[in-house]
């Protein structure tokens, strides 16, 4: 359980790679406030689960001034009766025009027992602004897992591949190799 709260001030940028590997309750509240202009945020995050654990994750940027910028892309890959929680909010007022924001949850549902709820939100009050905003929920598509055997690779394989595939997005963002190399290897061993 963890909270993450930044105030960026003019000119700044911050960037959070949140990974949350197998814990039986995992909460992480984010809270940026932008309260300068041309200030920029990436948050990328990454919740691996199974059992019965539960993956919680609720974000707010705020923003305060104009020409600013914000792209959040949260993954959860859900097995067995695992639970993942997305609540992300972005706030954009009036005062804070030119705003260049989005916001990504994707979710992977690996077993017909898991479940994710997912609540991604804008409140924009500018009328200046470029802001997009989704959820999406799916399962491995067997078309994908098909194509896969079909050149040579059991299904087993295919089905590992296309998970590691669907959480290589965030690991290849961290800017640090070792880390890379150690979370890619507890994405292999998730999958087996």
């Amino acid at each position: 359980i963890g909270k993450t709260a930044v105030s960026q001030a003019p000119d700044s940028r911050y960037h959070c790679h949140a990974i949350s590997l197998w814990g039986r309750i995992s909460r992480h509240n984010l809270e940026i406030f932008q309260t300068g202009p041309q200030t920029e945020t990436i948050l990328n995050g990454l919740s691996m689960i199974g059992g019965k654990q539960l993956a919680d994750t609720h974000s707010l940027i705020a923003y305060n001034h104009p020409h600013s910028t914000s792209q959040q892309l949260h993954k959860c890959i859900v097995d067995d009766h695992a639970h993942a929680v997305f609540n992300g909010k972005v706030n954009v007022p009036q005062a804070a025009q030119l705003t260049d924001a989005g916001q990504l949850n994707r979710n992977l549902l690996l077993s017909p027992n898991g479940r994710v709820d997912t609540k991604p939100q804008l409140e924009i009050v500018a009328d200046n602004v470029k802001c997009t905003h989704g959820a999406t929920v799916s399962q491995l598509k067997a078309d994908e897992v098909f194509y896969l055997q079909s050149r040579g690779i059991d299904s087993t394989r295919a089905q590992n591949l296309l998970i590691y595939a669907f959480a290589a997005e965030i690991l290849e963002a961290l800017p640090i190799d070792s880390l890379k190399v150690r979370l890619s290897e507890a994405v292999d061993r998730f999958t087996q």
